[in-house]
């Protein structure tokens, strides 16, 4: 004998209920699917290149997992080669390089240093030593280096500024507000420039601009500047005319400033004075063309006139008397 179990029908109620519940979980789904790819869409990464990302990230939890084994088997070294090597299949390797902030240095020079990373792994590029390689080079005052994935890598570099230019035996050469050299120069090219001479002149630049600030308004008036004796400054200003400065920071900021107020009133610069000695700190003194030739030919006029002088009466007169008793 069999007995037949009737169950209740569902309610209307629960039926209401159930498909309620699953418009939600629809919705949410919808609504958690939207959120994703808006998420994705602010990446600044293309479909190509994210798939790319979750392929390494994948791989790369695999590759610690090797150099986890690696390293307490006491080979990390092997593990760090399987790591860049998993990166390199991935795309994950220098292509290409990204040069900023070039405008006189040659771009060449920067990219034969990096083109030495060229095909390498993006985890084996030694970013440190790029960037050192890169200070060597004249002109690079400083170098940042970074790698923007998954192929290039970006060099932004800071070039130093042309300041003046340094006068030596043989050559010109082009520097900076340091004294560092950048480039050889012709002497053509280094006309319109601040020129520097004078033995150890390329350490005393920094001091240099200091002395100059004293006196703004000579300053864009001073063609060259000479190291004497590495102690004291010449200044030639534009005019041809020389300033000789004395010895000590404090002294010959003094007697610049001092000039540049006599300068102002006297209108120095641009007259007959063609130069100006200011050495022996409480006095200045003028030297003129011509005034010290005139001078000497003054003193020479005089001492001729003194020995003809002599000569005439170092001679015996010979009176009338004496004639006519001799005859």
């Amino acid at each position: 004998m069999s007995t037949t179990i009737r169950r209740k029908a569902q309610s209307a109620r629960k039926t209401s209920a159930a498909q309620g519940k699953k418009a939600r979980v629809k919705q949410a789904r919808r609504q958690t699917g939207s959120a994703l790819e808006a998420v994705l869409a602010m990446l600044p990464f293309s479909e190509e290149q994210l798939h790319r990302i979750f392929v390494v990230a994948i791989l790369g939890g695999a590759a610690v997992l090797v150099w986890l084994a690696a390293s307490a088997a006491g080979v990390p070294t092997v593990a760090e080669t399987q790591m860049a090597e998993i990166a390199s299949q991935a795309g994950f390797e220098v292509r290409r390089v990204e040069v900023r902030g070039v405008k006189n240095i040659n771009e060449l020079k920067i990219y034969e240093k990096a083109l030495a990373q060229r095909d390498r792994a993006m985890p084996l590029v030694d970013l440190e030593a790029l960037r050192a390689d890169l200070l060597a080079l004249s002109w690079v005052k400083d170098a940042r280096v970074s790698r923007q994935l998954p192929d290039t890598l970006v060099i932004d570099i800071v070039e130093r500024t042309p300041h003046a230019v340094l006068r030596k035996a043989d050559r010109y050469v082009l520097i900076d507000e340091t004294g560092a050299e950048l480039d050889p120069v012709s002497a053509r090219n280094a006309k319109g420039k601040l020129i520097v001479s004078g033995p150890g002149a390329g350490q005393q630049v920094v001091a240099l601009s200091g002395l100059l600030r004293v006196a703004p308004a000579l300053q864009p008036q001073v063609a060259e500047a000479e190291w004497i004796g590495n102690r004291r400054w010449n200044l030639t200003f534009q005019t041809g005319q020389v300033l000789a400065l004395p010895e000590g920071e404090r002294e010959s900021g003094a007697a610049l400033l001092s000039f540049a107020r006599l300068n102002g009133t006297n209108r120095l610069l641009g007259g007959k004075v063609a130069a100006f000695d200011m050495r022996a700190g409480d006095r200045i003194y003028f030297r003129v063309p011509g005034r010290e030739e005139a001078e000497e030919e003054e003193k020479a006029a005089a001492s001729r006139a003194k020995v003809a002088a002599a000569t005439a009466n170092a001679a015996v007169p010979v009176s009338a008397s004496t004639t006519k008793e001799s005859e």
